[in-house]
């Protein structure tokens, strides 16, 4: 499948940035300049059934991280960095068992190499709550979504998903229907097993539930050559909440 992306920086290392779920490269603008500037060749990349990359009935990481390969590939990148938050990181771990030596450095955002349970069928339902052909306005899908998430940051970061279709319409930049179908899998574990002995950055946000400490042994485990940094005050997301810091604990990886 041939992923949309955008692309900071002409020259240098080649780092791509995965997104998670109900995100897209929209997410990362700021971060990726800030990263570029440092003398990095970024791209943002939106995952299948997300942004404005196309939509499939197969959403799972196999398939994405045959997505990955095949960006890398058209791109002609060599062995590029690669860092995935959530979703996302979960897809960059699957590439690195599924297609080993087609990078040099993974940095996995929030997440652990491990099943979680479904957790996002109540956003589901909220974003579903939202009749696209009798919604006026953002203000007006704000507010019946908040009646099933009352943190205003998560449904403004929902919302980025609604835009105006060519016929002035709402419409959303998510396959909700496969997601949603395919919710339990997007939690699922890793398939091909294998130690990764690159380098690997792991970075969890201290209010964050995603990677607990129980789960070191196993990223040590799967991951030998890898660190874990905790950044004080960041809940799952990182980037977004911390977003200073977070480029200070990359870039210290990334000289090493």
């Amino acid at each position: 499948m041939k992923l949309y992306f955008r692309q900071t920086g002409e020259t240098g290392t080649p780092i791509i940035i995965l997104h998670g779920i109900f995100g897209s490269s929209d997410n990362w603008l700021t971060i990726s300049k800030t990263i570029a500037e440092k003398g990095h060749r970024v791209f943002l990349v939106d995952q299948r059934n997300h942004g404005r990359s196309p939509r499939s009935e197969v959403f799972d990481y196999d398939a994405m991280a045959a997505d990955l390969l095949e960006f890398i590939t058209d791109q002609q990148l060599d062995k590029p960095i690669i860092i995935g938050h959530s979703m996302g990181g979960k897809t960059v771990m699957q590439f690195a068992m599924t297609y080993p030596e087609h990078f040099s450095r993974l940095v996995i955002v929030d997440i652990a190499p491990k099943f979680y349970p479904v957790h996002h069928a109540e956003l589901i339902r909220g974003l579903k709550a939202i009749d696209l052909k009798t919604v006026k306005s953002r203000n007006e899908a704000d507010e019946i979504l908040s009646q099933y998430e009352p943190l205003l940051p998560v449904r403004q970061f929902l919302l980025k998903n609604l835009f105006r279709n060519e016929q002035g319409e709402f419409d959303w930049r998510l396959n909700l229907p496969v997601i949603e179908q395919e919710l339990y899998g997007i939690g699922g574990e890793l398939k091909n097993i294998r130690p990764i002995s690159e380098p690997t950055l792991f970075i969890r946000g201290s209010e964050s539930r995603y990677i607990k400490d129980q789960d070191q042994d196993e990223i040590k485990r799967l991951f030998p050559n890898s660190t874990l940094e905790t950044i004080p005050g960041a809940g799952h997301w990182v980037q977004a909440e911390k977003p200073a810091e977070f480029v200070e604990t990359l870039m210290r990886f990334l000289n090493q």
